[in-house]
């Protein structure tokens, strides 16, 4: 505030807020309870990590036809936690990089197929993105283990780490 062109040396204190920590905890306790709601099963969609080629089928609804599309690619990225959880998958399709961001919690998303496994070491490849040519490749992870002979013949499934219980103590 400025009067007689000369400035004021005093200042309002700011008022302070507290939080409610009763109303904060209840709209938490809201807030999962939707997010448990509207969650999606995803256990019918293959295992997949960064590095990996994957199959993307959705839907895509235009007027009243409905058809399903496949993206094909590699998996640079998985992000968020809960409803908000993603994945990035990365083509080259004509010479030109294509990005695509899918929520797992997509209603259009149809079936997620994992092709091939990829040995990296990293959670974020976003060096995928400056590669061309044969440094794009990313090596495949190869499983050369001996079954026992009481294993022969059972398929193992690799589940999510939400899936399977843990038990403490």
């Amino acid at each position: 505030m400025i009067r007689n062109n000369k400035k004021l040396k005093f200042s309002l204190p700011l008022p302070r807020f507290r939080a409610n920590k009763k109303k904060n905890k209840v709209m938490n306790d809201l807030l999962k309870y939707v997010q448990q709601q509207t969650a999606r099963d995803i256990s019918s969609f293959d295992f997949f990590k960064p590095g990996d080629n994957l199959s993307v089928t959705y839907k895509i609804i235009e007027g009243d036809k409905e058809r399903e599309q496949t993206f094909r690619g590699t998996v640079i990225q998985i992000k968020g936690t809960g409803v908000t959880k993603t994945f990035t998958v990365r083509k080259i399709s004509h010479g030109v990089g294509v990005e695509r961001v899918f929520p797992f919690n997509l209603p259009t998303l149809v079936k997620v197929e994992n092709l091939q496994k990829g040995r990296v070491r990293r959670s974020r490849l976003f060096y995928l993105r400056a590669a061309i040519g044969k440094a794009a490749r990313i090596r495949e992870k190869k499983f050369i283990k001996k079954l026992d002979s009481s294993l022969k013949g059972i398929k193992r499934k690799t589940t999510w780490p939400w899936e399977t219980e843990k038990k403490f103590g």
